[in-house]
């Protein structure tokens, strides 16, 4: 074993952590979360209880059956925007919706709560775009690096103080992605 192979020595944790982190960055996960988690108020609350004392409180209405629907079309929607991320527009768009629906059918949106987050997971999930790999010549060339390894041929650093100092040029074009970096 030398000092330079790690791979054998990294735990098991941390491994698990950086095979998760590449999961969650290749699919629009935060949306996907939000939108699980309105879609569980909003299901639960027309069946919840509340205990005051010795008085119970049944937060139960005439659409109880429609929230639970509602709810669970919620959950299956951000385990959609997680496993297919082909599709997320399309399940950010039902999210939104059913988000909207829910607030005359299932006690105002799971008392405003599943609401807002069914809405900003589907929001998320409609603008996440997935990232673009980065070409590795590409990178090289704007490290400087030619095809060799060796610095490409450049300015070079004189000791004098009468050399004539350029102004850097600056590369105004916008990026493909327009500057934009992908959430995860």
């Amino acid at each position: 074993m030398s000092p330079e192979s790690t791979g054998q020595n990294e735990h098991y944790l941390r491994v698990f952590w950086r095979a998760f982190r590449t999961w969650r960055g290749n699919r629009p996960f935060w949306a996907g979360l939000f939108t699980m988690a309105g879609g569980l108020p909003i299901a639960y609350f027309p069946y919840a209880n509340m205990h005051l004392g010795n008085v119970t409180l049944a937060m139960s209405t005439t659409a109880g059956a429609g929230s639970l629907i509602i709810g669970v079309l919620l959950i299956t929607l951000g385990l959609t925007m997680w496993f297919h991320h082909i599709v997320r527009v399309f399940a950010g768009v039902a999210a939104i919706l059913l988000a909207l629906i829910s607030i005359p059918v299932a006690n105002i949106g799971g008392f405003l709560v599943g609401f807002l987050f069914s809405l900003l997971g589907g929001a998320l999930s409609i603008s996440w775009a997935p990232g673009e790999p980065v070409a590795e010549d590409a990178a090289a060339e704007e490290a400087g690096v030619t095809g060799a390894g060796t610095k490409a041929p450049g300015p070079e650093f004189h000791t004098t103080a009468a050399v004539p100092q350029q102004p850097e040029q600056y590369d105004t074009t916008v990026e493909a992605d327009g500057g934009r970096r992908r959430a995860g």
